[in-house]
């Protein structure tokens, strides 16, 4: 006999998982530029999510958590693993056109880590300040500080060139 607090709780993460899923994918796609990358850490993101789900599910956004989460992984992937010598690009795969515009993805990854993460989190996301500000452990004021920088930058770089 299935207990049901369990069955419960592995319907609640299924469904979190199907309305999640492809979100948290475009947002580490966006961060990483690498669609194969992006697809192994948002799976073990949400491994450890499930996981962790009794203390995830009460996050005030899960799916933020997931993608915090995939990126702090990728980041400890980078520290170990940051002596391999690069083949030229052939080790990358090609990027893939998820809807968005491919020139802002690329002005988004060019810009600093944490303002990268605030653009991600805040803007495709759509996570409120305060959220954004307690899943990267920073301040509101912070985090409006970043997206100021970022968005700023992102304007003069698409912005019309005078004649």
């Amino acid at each position: 006999m299935r207990n049901h607090g369990v069955e419960r709780e592995r319907r609640a993460f299924e469904d979190f998982y199907r309305r999640s899923r492809d979100q948290c994918l475009r947002a580490v796609f966006a961060t990483t530029g690498d669609r194969s990358l992006a697809e192994d850490l948002v799976a073990e993101g949400f491994a450890r999510a499930w996981a962790s789900w009794s203390k995830v599910s009460r996050h005030p956004a899960p799916a933020a958590w997931v993608v915090r989460t995939a990126l702090n992984l990728r980041i400890s992937w980078w520290r170990r693993y940051r002596r391999e010598v690069a083949l030229d690009g052939h080790d990358r795969s090609l990027p893939v056109d998820e809807g968005a515009d491919q020139a802002l993805l690329a002005a988004v990854r060019r810009l600093p880590r944490r303002q990268r993460e605030v653009v991600v989190l805040r803007i495709w996301l759509d996570l409120d300040t305060k959220t954004v500000a307690t899943v990267l452990g920073i301040s509101a004021a912070t985090v409006g500080v970043h997206l100021s920088r970022a968005t700023a930058h992102l304007r003069a770089e698409f912005a019309p060139v005078a004649r």
